[in-house]
Order: C-alpha cells, then sequence, then structure tokens
C-alpha cells in the first residue's frame, strides 16, 4: 500500500513538474481579449467572457495549453449615464501588478519603420485538479519604447485603424515571438480566436521561409464569431506598405488576394479547422464565405464561474460531482421544488439588494422580473420590448419590472441613442412599469443579475446572433430564456419547457429578413398569455420549467463541453480530464 502511494505521489510530483514545462504545452490560445475577473478589465463583452471560460474549463481538464492576449492598462473603459440618460465614458484604474508578474522576456516587432519592444505579463490560472494554464498579457508600456509606442496597448478596441493593425500585429506576430523567446517549441495547434490574431499565420509562415503553406495550415485552427461584416476587421494595403517592413503586403496580397487585407480571409485560407459558434452561425457562415467546410461548436459558459451561491450549494447537496463534470445537471429534475425555489429566491434577493445600492430604486421580490443585459449593439435591438409603450404598461403594470443593462462602444452613436432611449423611457414610466438601468456593466454586475432575474429576454435581429452567452449563465441558476430564435437558443428551446421564443421559425439558409412589428406584437402576446399567468398562477409548472432549463440547457450549454468538443475536433489533444 505504502508503495503504491509513493508511486502515485511521485507520478503526480512528476506530472505537476511537466506542467510547468513550456515544452509540455501543445495548444496556445490566442484572444485579442480575455476575461477572468471584473478587476482585470480586458475584455468589452461576450468575446472575451468565452475565451476566459474556454480557459477556466481548460484549467480544470488538464489541457496542456497556454493563452495569450493584451494587456489594455486602460482597460476598455468605465460607464456612467448623465443626466441627459447618455452614456459617457471614463479610463479604468487597475494595476496589473496586483494580479499578475511581470516577466523578463523582451522580443522586437518592426513597425512603423522603428522597433518596438514587446514584453509580457503573466497570469498563472489554476483549475479545479490545480492544473496551471499560463496567460500572458503583451505589454509596450516599457521604457525601451517612445510615448507614442508605450501607448499601442493601453486600450481595447481604441482608436483608428491604424493603431487596431499594431495591435493586431502585436497580439499575432509579438504573441508568437513571445512564445518563441519563452520556450515554447513544441506547440502544435495555434488557435484563433477570432481573426484579430490572424497575423500569427504569417509569422508561422516566415518562421519556415514563406514556402509550405500546407505545414502552417496544419498548425491552425480558427473560431469566427460574427455574422455581422462590421466585425470583420478589413485593413487597405497601403496601409499595411506603412505599417509593417518588408514585402509583407506582396505576400499577403498573393495568399489572400483581393483589394485589401481581410483578416477572416487570412485566417480561413490560413487554417486546418474552421468552426463557428452555434448550428446556425455555422450555416450562415458557409453562406457568407462560401465555404462548406466551416463546422461548428456551440458555445457554453463555465458552470461555477456562472452558478450564484445558493444554486452552487443545492447542486453540491443533490448533484454530487457537478463541477467536474456539469453533464450532471441533467439530474436536476429530482431537486425538490421548494428547495430549487428557495434557492432562486435567494438569488434574487441578493440581485434586488445590488440594484438598491447602485441606483437607489427598491424593487419587489415578489414581481415578475425580466432582464436584459449584453452589449448595447444596435442589432441586439434592447429597446424592442419598447415598440409599443402604452401596450407594454396594459399588459405589466403592476405584473412586471426590467432590468437593463450594457456599455455601447465609444464610437457607436446609435447604440449610445438606444440606452439613451432606455434610460428616458425608465424616468418616463417612474413607478407605473419599474425599469432600472444599472451602470457599467461588467462581470460582476452580470453575476448579480444572470442569476437574480426570473425571464432572460434576448431580442436580436436574425441571423445576426452567432451564438450568445448571457442566456447560457441564466439557465445555470434556474432561470428561463425568452428569445428570438437565433445562435445557440435555436438549439436550445424546447418551447414552454426550457423557455419561450419570439418570432418565426429559422430558415433553412438563416438569411431571413426580420420584421420588427411582428417580433413586438409576439413578444407582447407571449408574455401576456403564457408568461405573466404561469409565473403568477401556476408555480408547479414554473419550477418545473426552471428545472428543464438546467436539466437538458445548463448541462449542455457549458465549456467543459465546449473543450472536450475542441479537443476531440480540432486540436486533436488528449488531457487528463478526458
Amino acid at each position: 500500500m505504502n508503495g503504491m502511494n509513493y508511486g502515485t505521489n511521485l507520478a503526480s510530483s512528476l506530472l505537476a513538474t511537466l506542467e510547468h514545462d513550456p515544452a509540455f504545452r501543445n495548444t496556445a490560445y490566442f484572444s485579442m481579449e480575455i476575461a477572468l475577473m471584473p478587476e482585470i478589465p480586458t475584455y468589452s463583452g461576450g468575446l472575451g467572457v468565452l475565451a476566459g471560460d474556454i480557459l477556466k474549463s481548460s484549467a480544470d481538464l488538464g489541457v496542456p495549453m497556454v493563452a495569450m492576449t493584451l494587456l489594455y492598462k486602460k482597460g476598455y473603459f468605465a460607464q456612467k449615464i448623465n443626466k441627459e440618460g447618455r452614456q459617457t465614458e471614463y479610463p479604468v484604474d487597475w494595476n496589473p501588478r496586483d494580479f499578475m508578474t511581470q516577466l523578463p522576456n523582451r522580443v522586437t516587432i518592426t513597425m512603423n519603420g522603428h522597433p518596438v519592444t514587446i514584453g509580457a505579463w503573466c497570469y498563472m490560472l489554476v483549475g479545479q485538479t490545480e492544473h496551471p494554464l499560463p496567460i500572458y498579457f503583451i505589454d509596450t508600456d516599457l521604457p525601451e519604447n517612445s510615448p507614442e509606442d508605450r501607448q499601442l496597448t493601453a486600450e481595447l478596441y481604441g482608436g483608428d485603424n491604424k493603431y487596431r493593425l499594431c495591435q493586431e500585429l502585436i497580439l499575432g506576430i509579438g504573441g508568437l515571438r513571445l512564445l518563441r523567446d519563452m520556450g515554447y517549441r513544441n506547440i502544435s495547434t495555434f488557435h484563433l480566436n477570432e481573426g484579430h490574431a490572424g497575423f500569427l499565420t504569417l509569422e508561422l509562415l516566415r518562421e519556415q521561409g514563406y514556402g509550405d503553406i500546407e505545414k502552417v495550415k496544419n498548425q491552425v485552427i480558427f473560431t469566427t464569431h460574427t455574422p455581422v461584416a462590421a466585425g470583420h476587421d478589413f485593413f487597405s494595403y497601403d496601409l499595411i506598405d506603412e505599417v509593417m517592413d518588408g514585402d509583407v503586403a506582396q505576400i499577403l496580397r498573393q495568399h489572400v488576394g483581393g483589394n485589401g487585407l481581410s483578416m477572416t480571409d487570412l485566417a480561413l485560407k490560413l487554417s486546418r479547422y474552421v468552426n463557428g459558434v452555434s448550428h446556425k452561425h455555422a450555416l450562415v457562415s458557409r453562406a457568407m464565405f462560401g465555404n462548406e467546410s466551416i463546422d461548428w461548436i456551440t458555445n457554453g459558459v463555465h458552470s461555477t464561474t456562472w452558478t450564484s451561491p445558493s444554486f452552487t450549494k443545492l447542486y453540491d447537496t443533490y448533484i454530487p460531482g457537478w463541477r467536474n463534470d456539469p453533464s450532471r445537471l441533467m439530474q436536476a429534475l429530482h431537486i425538490p421544488d421548494e428547495e430549487l425555489w428557495n434557492a432562486h429566491q435567494a438569488a434574487k434577493m441578493k440581485l434586488l439588494a445590488f440594484v438598491l445600492e447602485e441606483t437607489g430604486q427598491q424593487l419587489e421580490p415578489d414581481v415578475l422580473t425580466i432582464g436584459f443585459a449584453r452589449r448595447a449593439a444596435t442589432y441586439k435591438r434592447a429597446d424592442l420590448v419598447f415598440s409599443d409603450i402604452r401596450r407594454l404598461v396594459e399588459i405589466g403594470k403592476g405584473k412586471v419590472q426590467f432590468i437593463f443593462s450594457g456599455k455601447a462602444h465609444p464610437h457607436d452613436e446609435p447604440g449610445k441613442d438606444i440606452l439613451q432611449k432606455i434610460n428616458n423611457i425608465a424616468r418616463e414610466l417612474g413607478t407605473e412599469l419599474p425599469v432600472v438601468f444599472i451602470e457599467n456593466y461588467n462581470m460582476g454586475p452580470a453575476k448579480f443579475i444572470t442569476s437574480g432575474v426570473d425571464v432572460w429576454l434576448n431580442t436580436p435581429i436574425r441571423p445576426r446572433e452567432a451564438s450568445g452567452t448571457s442566456g447560457m449563465k441564466c439557465v445555470h441558476n434556474g432561470i428561463m430564456n425568452f428569445s428570438v430564435l437565433d445562435g445557440w437558443w435555436i438549439e436550445g428551446c424546447i418551447e414552454g419547457k426550457t423557455g419561450w421564443a419570439i418570432g418565426p421559425e429559422p430558415t433553412e439558409n438563416g438569411m431571413v429578413e426580420y420584421n420588427e412589428a411582428e417580433d413586438a406584437v409576439d413578444l407582447y402576446n407571449k408574455l401576456e398569455e403564457n408568461i405573466i399567468p404561469t409565473y403568477y398562477t401556476d408555480r408547479k409548472r414554473w419550477i418545473s420549467m426552471m428545472k428543464f432549463a438546467i436539466a437538458v440547457n445548463a448541462s449542455y450549454f457549458n465549456t467543459h463541453r465546449v473543450v472536450h468538443e475542441y479537443c476531440e475536433k480540432a486540436y486533436g489533444t488528449v488531457f487528463r480530464g478526458h
């Protein structure tokens, strides 16, 4: 017995030593933004939160991975709503030294005719099984650089197109050079999370003399996230000539073509495997890019990050092992009704206390509470529910209250218009139909809102929602989705069981036109005829739906399942949790 323990301990010790050796890592994950916690403001929305959740599950499952992103010492931005109800932006104040270690490694990349020095900070993400996963945050704020170059990694999605090009060169080329400098010689798969890191393929090409393009393709996989044209970066070859050295523009022209460089096209042409982030999104992407080989791996969320304390306690009691294997949440149907309802009420009371603290507004715990919180991009139609305010008041007075939150990109004036409209409507309605807006949406408020509302509203323009993940956070807390059939909800919706659909069924090719008036009418009808009556008069059925949301949706739409799929379909990796 002692010998067996000694052997086991020795094996564990050797594995722990290996896991800290760069040679042990065979997958590198590149993302423009990564969200790990609210205090590290290096993300703007779903792309970054998904990246963070995938990395957390990878650490939990022991995947031999390393990740690369930019540091953003000024963060994304802090949001304030002014007296006119309009968004204003402020820099975020944070210190990376509080969370990560600055490394001595330095590499250079030539941009704008001179070398720029690039360094990195390391955040060591430790999984539930103590598996370490290093995440590197690239930084140009170094004394070796000019004042202008020191600002190149300061802001997420800041500056003009030239600034954006420089950031993407730093991520793709600088990131790979840093990995090589740190001793990561055995990376067999580079995962590009969206096209921002596409220049990594150019550096791989350069490393082997611009010869064997198939060799480069065999090392790269690419996840595309947006069916919205504005989400795909495009740089003119003149700008590339201006910023980059040598014959880079000519090489890119040769491999990608066109009258400028689409980062999505670059990644598509130099990857061995490409996936969208839901089945519907893959169909839309195939039509958009004329590429029938695009696969899909539907997104998920990190279960233990997004499950509220009251539901965590509930699952620990009734579904042992769910933390390491969230598919076990299928057993939620056996949780006693009263205990499930009490867990929900505990999360709801925490949310209402948070709302009171943030806004000074007192919402009622026994009133149906509908939440809408996400990026304030216009295609997400945060204001659809207010299309006919008189009808909404007739339906919802004394029966419904709303919680909104979200940031518009600083340059997105139409998005800011929508936020202003919602804030002004909230003011006009007053106590007749309570509508609150929580400022400065990030992972902190998200945890309260996605666990404490009763219903999650989602009204994007079809087919522009690639996946959507906020609703997946909700189902981990027994909250039903009330959503347009787009993205993940096409796969997750069982009408009247896991939630409710808004609008028509999706068409086969996914490129259907939308009818805003029809969507609004359907929203009001479902609210009046199904949702409000069930909430107030059929508690047993409501709780049954909560259980189905957990058992059917949360058991599947989680990043442990996502990481398993990437390992099987794309990485070819065997790992400790396999």
